[in-house]
């Protein structure tokens, strides 16, 4: 495929100095061609069924050109969102717990930050709301393509091939975030496609190479070159480690946690770390008046590395120590990441689900923290199953409500 790329010449007197300078030839446009080996996207190859891409090169290199050409209105160029509303009110017109499942399957996990405006959040953080607003105009388009299929069984098949999945193409993919950030944000949307929690299929579009094996892209078309490799990378392995610690870590997290900041004093603290960065801290109590039975008061994974499926696995990790001890462990919420996990896992087993919440906690317990006025689910720990590992978990950041 050869695309060919124009721009006028306006004359001015500057422009003839520079022309002179460098012997610049002037023509009345200036013409720039690309010649690229695109991929077959239209199903041509049905042996071929994907659900990434990538497009990379140097700037310059006609990426973006390419990619309007290939997806046209698909895709997606980072607009403007409104100083005065917080960004839960800028996705769309979609249900709030809809908006809350795209902010949570990107790694967006902090409700905190779900009710600031848009120039507030850190970089990281503007990222993955433009992720989440990418992917919350493919969900209304799945949903029209689904309704449009003839019969159940007809919707099942062509969805399990793709065929009602639209195609999202990000422009400037990481382009304004560290390389960190930009890596664990393309792991966290690699597995929210893959998973189906974000009903697409997704096309990066990035100067920058780091993110390739974090994406696990199908294919991708090397504008160096102009040719398409199909073949999946692997995501490199993230070696997660689970220590105790003191309380005096908290106050790093605290901020994040949509409860008060205060940690009990009686609380036992664990830390997850990659390498000497912290990751994520986690809090338990003992349960009031039921011996040898515990519960997680606090548990939080910074924005950064949100999305990686750190935050229950590190759970069920401090839930590991404490049955070594022949301790119980209990974990209530109203975050549906952590419900929806719990609830598909072998590992927890459902306790309780209160719509109203707790009305109030031990009156002989000073400032205890219910959870009135919210939904929450209560789940133990069972065991069983695989032990802490950072591989094929779902993007589930828990917040403990109590």
């Amino acid at each position: 495929m050869q695309l060919h790329v124009e721009c006028p010449v306006f004359e001015s007197f500057r422009v003839a100095q520079v022309a002179g300078m460098f012997d610049l030839p002037l023509a009345e446009k200036l013409r720039e061609t690309f010649v690229v080996e695109p991929p077959e996207l239209d199903g041509a190859e049905p042996d071929r069924d994907w659900r990434i891409g990538l497009i990379v090169g140097p700037s310059g290199s006609g990426k973006s050109t390419v990619a309007r050409r290939l997806f046209g209105a698909r895709l997606y160029e980072r607009g403007a969102w409104p100083a005065d509303r917080a960004v839960i009110d800028g996705v769309g017109e979609l249900p709030a717990r809809t908006i809350v499942e795209l902010f949570t399957a990107v790694g967006f996990s902090s409700p905190p930050s779900w009710v600031k405006p848009y120039h507030v959040l850190s970089g990281g953080e503007r990222f993955r709301c433009d992720l989440a607003r990418a992917l919350a105009s493919a969900l209304v388009e799945h949903c029209a393509l689904v309704e449009r299929c003839e019969d159940g069984i007809t919707k099942a098949r062509k969805h399990e091939r793709g065929e009602v999945l639209p195609i999202v193409a990000f422009d400037e993919f990481t382009s304004v975030v560290d390389r960190q950030v930009a890596q664990f944000g393309s792991a966290a949307i690699s597995r929210a496609v893959r998973s189906g929690r974000a009903p697409c299929r997704f096309v990066a579009v990035t100067c920058h190479r780091d993110v390739a094996e974090w994406l696990e892209p199908d294919w991708t078309l090397d504008m160096a070159t102009g040719e398409t490799d199909w073949r999946r990378l692997r995501r490199p392995d993230i070696r997660v480690e689970v220590v105790r610690c003191r309380a005096h870590l908290w106050k790093l997290f605290a901020r994040h946690h949509y409860l008060s900041g205060g940690l009990s004093v009686r609380a036992r603290c664990f830390l997850a770390r990659i390498g000497e960065a912290p990751v994520a801290f986690c809090a338990t109590l003992a349960c009031i008046g039921r011996k040898g039975h515990w519960r997680i008061s606090r548990i939080v994974t910074l924005p950064d590395y949100q999305g990686l499926g750190v935050g229950m696995k590190f759970a069920e990790a401090v839930a590991e120590l404490h049955r070594a001890e022949g301790k119980r462990l209990n974990i209530t919420a109203s975050h549906p990441a952590v419900i929806g996990h719990c609830k598909k896992s072998p590992r927890w087993r459902a306790v309780s689900f209160r719509r109203g919440g707790r009305r109030r906690g031990p009156e002989f317990v000073k400032d205890y923290r219910a959870a009135e006025g919210r939904a929450v689910a209560s789940f133990e720990f069972v065991g069983g199953g695989e032990g802490f590992t950072t591989e094929d978990t779902e993007g589930t950041e828990g917040r403990s409500d109590e």
